[in-house]
C-alpha cells in the first residue's frame, strides 16, 4: 500500500467505514479459491511463532508456582513477590496494542527475530540475577517479547491462513495460549521438587535458538507490504497508563477490603486504588476519545461503533476472567481448603486445562462447518455444566470432583472461546483486522490479570480474621471463600453469553 493509500486507509471515515461493515459473516480476504491447503510455510511460521508464544505463557505460569521458593532466596514478602506476575501481566498488556501498527510499519520476519532477542536476553538475565529487582528487570524484558510473539502468531493465520481452515487454525492458536497455563502449575511444581528454579531459563534457551528462531527464518513469509506508519506516543502513554491505572486500582481495592476485614488500617490502600482507578479510566478514555479523531491512531477503533463487534470484545474480555483465574482458584482450593501439596495441586488443574485445550482446533473446525452460533453456544452451554458443578459441590469437594468438574468446564471453555475471538474479528473489514486482533489479545490479557485480582480478593476477604493457615476456621474459611467465588464466576459467565447471544441476534437481524 502506498503513503496515500495508507493515509486513506486510516481516516476512513463514518461512511466509508460503515459501508465496509455492511457485508459482514466472513474474513475479509481474497475470494475463495479452489485450493485451500494450508502451505508448508504457515505450518512452519504458526510452529517458531507459536513456540515462541508458548514459552512466554508458560514461563509466566511456572513463576506462580515457585513464590515461596523466590520470597525465601531473596528475602521479599508475599506482596512483593506478586509482582513478578503483576509487572509481565502489564508488560505484555501494554505491548500488545502495539502489534497493529508494528505490523503495519516492520517485516514480520523481523518482529519475530525482536521477540526471540527478548526471550533470551530476559533468560539469560533471570539464570545469573543476583537480586530480585534484576529478576523483576528480566521479567519485563521477557513481557516485552511475549507481547510481540502472540499477536504476531495470530496476525499470521489471519492474513495467511486459506479461508475455510481460519477457524481450525485459530484453533490452534488457542491451543498454544492455553496449553501452557494447564501445564505450568505442574512444570513449576515438579522442577521446584527436583531442580533449582533457574533450570527452567536454562531449558528455554536452547528451544528457542534452536526450533523456533531456525524454523521461523525458513518458513516466515510477508504476505502484505509494510506502510510508512506512525507511533503516536500520546495514544501509547495513554494504553499504558489506562491498563496500570485499571489493574493497580483493582490490586489495592482488594488489599483495602481485605484489611478492613481483618481489623487493620485500610486507608493508604483504599486511598491509591481510588486514584489508581480515576487515572486508568481517565486515560482510557481520553485514548478512545483520541483514536476516534487521530490521523494516525495506534489503534483504529472505529469498527467498534459497530454493536456486535463491541458485544463480542466485551464477551471476550469477561470469559478470560474465568479461564485464567481458574489456575489460580483450584490451586489455592486445592491446598488451603483440601490439603494437598503443590505438586498435586497443579496436577489437578492439568486434565481439564490440558484435554481442554486439545479441543481448541476440533471448536474451529465446527466453527468453519456450521458458522460461529452453534459451536460457540453449544460448547459454552456444556462449560456452564461443569461451572454450576462447582457451585453446587463447592461445600463439599474433594481432589476429585475438584478436577471432575473443572475438567468438564475446560472441554467446553476451550471447544468455545477462541471462536469467540475469530467470529468477532470476521465481522472486521480486512485494513482494521490487525486493529482487532490487538484490541482482542489486549482484552484476554486485562481480562486474565483483573480475574486473578478479583477471585484473590473474595478469598483473601473470607480468611481475613480466621487463624493462622492449617486451622479448622481457616479451612473453612476457604471453602466459604471458594463458594463465594464460583458465585462470582457464575454470574460473569451468564453476563458473558448474554452479550454473545444479542451480538449474534444482532447479526442474524441484518442477514
Amino acid at each position: 500500500m502506498n503513503k496515500h493509500g495508507e493515509q486513506r486507509g486510516e481516516t476512513v471515515g463514518e461512511r466509508e467505514l460503515d459501508e465496509m461493515m455492511a457485508d459482514e459473516g466472513d474474513l475479509r480476504r481474497p475470494a475463495k479459491t479452489a485450493d485451500e491447503r494450508i502451505p508448508r510455510s504457515l505450518v512452519g511460521s504458526i510452529v517458531a511463532v507459536g513456540s515462541l508464544a508458548f514459552i512466554g505463557i508458560l514461563t509466566e505460569t511456572v513463576m506462580t508456582v515457585l513464590f515461596p521458593e523466590l520470597m525465601e532466596e531473596f528475602g521479599v514478602s508475599t506482596a512483593t513477590v506478586q509482582w513478578l506476575t503483576t509487572i509481565y501481566l502489564l508488560v505484555v498488556g501494554a505491548t500488545m496494542p502495539l502489534s497493529s501498527f508494528l505490523k503495519r510499519r516492520f517485516t514480520l520476519k523481523s518482529l519475530f527475530v525482536v521477540a526471540v532477542a527478548l526471550a533470551v536476553v530476559g533468560s539469560l538475565i533471570m539464570i545469573v540475577a543476583p537480586t530480585f529487582w534484576m529478576v523483576l528487570v528480566a521479567r519485563v524484558v521477557q513481557g516485552v517479547g511475549s507481547g510481540i510473539a502472540t499477536p504476531l502468531m495470530m496476525n499470521i493465520i489471519l492474513e495467511q491462513s486459506p479461508r475455510s481452515k481460519v477457524g481450525r487454525l485459530m484453533g490452534v492458536g488457542s491451543l498454544v495460549i492455553t496449553v501452557a497455563p494447564a501445564i505450568g502449575p505442574t512444570v513449576g511444581g515438579a522442577v521446584s521438587a527436583i531442580l533449582p528454579w533457574r533450570a527452567i531459563f536454562v531449558i528455554v534457551i536452547p528451544i528457542v535458538l534452536l526450533l523456533s528462531l531456525p524454523v521461523g527464518l525458513k518458513c516466515i513469509r510477508q504476505a502484505a507490504p509494510t506502510e510508512h506508519a506512525k507511533l503516536n506516543v500520546v495514544q501509547f502513554a495513554a494504553i499504558v497508563l489506562a491498563l496500570v491505572g485499571l489493574i493497580l486500582g483493582v490490586n489495592q481495592l482488594g488489599v483495602a477490603i481485605s484489611d478492613g476485614v481483618a481489623g487493620q488500617s485500610f486507608g493508604g490502600a483504599l486511598a491509591v486504588a481510588i486514584v489508581a482507578l480515576a487515572v486508568g479510566l481517565g486515560a482510557l478514555a481520553f485514548f478512545a476519545w483520541s483514536s476516534l479523531r487521530s490521523f494516525s491512531p495506534l489503534i483504529r477503533l472505529g469498527w467498534l461503533r459497530d454493536r456486535v463487534e463491541l458485544l463480542h470484545v466485551v464477551a471476550y474480555t469477561l470469559l478470560p476472567m474465568l479461564g485464567i483465574g481458574f489456575g489460580y482458584v483450584i490451586t489455592n482450593l486445592a491446598q488451603l481448603s483440601l490439603g494437598t501439596d503443590a505438586l498435586m495441586a497443579g496436577l489437578l488443574v492439568l486434565p481439564g486445562a490440558l484435554v481442554g485445550a486439545l479441543f481448541a482446533p476440533i471448536g474451529g473446525m465446527l466453527l468453519d462447518r456450521f458458522g460461529p452460533v452453534r459451536p460457540i453456544l453449544g460448547a459454552m452451554g456444556f462449560a456452564f455444566v461443569g461451572l454450576l458443578l462447582l457451585l453446587s459441590f463447592s461445600r463439599m469437594l474433594t481432589p476429585g470432583t475438584l478436577a471432575g468438574f473443572y475438567f468438564v468446564f475446560g472441554v467446553g471453555y476451550a471447544l468455545g472461546v477462541s471462536n469467540i475471538m475469530t467470529s468477532g474479528i470476521s465481522g472486521i473489514p480486512g485494513p482494521f483486522v490487525p486493529d482487532g486482533n490487538a484490541v482482542f489479545n489486549t482484552v484476554l490479557q486485562f481480562g486474565g490479570a483483573a480475574g486473578m485480582t478479583l477471585f484473590s480478593t473474595i478469598l483473601s476477604v473470607c480468611q481475613a480474621g480466621h487463624g493462622e493457615i492449617g486451622s479448622a476456621s481457616y479451612v473453612a474459611a476457604t471453602t466459604n471463600g471458594g463458594t463465594w467465588i464460583f458465585v462470582a464466576m457464575v454470574v460473569i459467565f451468564v453476563i458473558a453469553i448474554g452479550c454473545l447471544v444479542a451480538a449474534f441476534r444482532l447479526r442474524a437481524s441484518r442477514q
